[in-house]
């Protein structure tokens, strides 16, 4: 199992989800093939797409740009199509538009 974390402008993230929603790996019905999609704002040093998106902290003494962390676990036959699919639903046609690293997962256990 692993899981994909994804850091996207907020312009983007809502494309991202739905074009993970429309992927044959989002919904195949066989068992086992769950996903855990969650999101998070955050407060990261991605290049602004317009002067919109600049903001300064204070606390960070620094300029910042408000953008979303997305992580998503799925199946390992999963990933190349979910990297892809993000990759291009979140492109914004600048240079580090994002970013999307994957991780192995040690042990996922479903709450019941």
């Amino acid at each position: 199992m692993k899981e994909i974390k994804a850091y996207v402008h907020r312009t983007r993230v809502a494309d991202v989800i739905a074009a993970l929603k429309a992927t044959p790996s989002w919904n195949a019905a066989e068992p086992g093939r769950l996903h855990n999609l969650s999101l998070y704002v955050v407060k990261g040093s991605l290049v602004p797409l317009s002067d919109i998106e600049r903001r300064y902290s204070v606390e960070l003494g620094d300029e910042i740009v408000e953008e979303y962390k997305l992580e998503l676990h799925c199946a390992d036959d999963q990933v190349s199509e979910f990297v892809q699919v993000i990759s291009a639903a979140a492109r914004t046609g600048q240079p580090n538009a994002g970013w999307v690293y994957v991780v192995d997962l040690v042990t996922a256990q479903p709450i019941h």
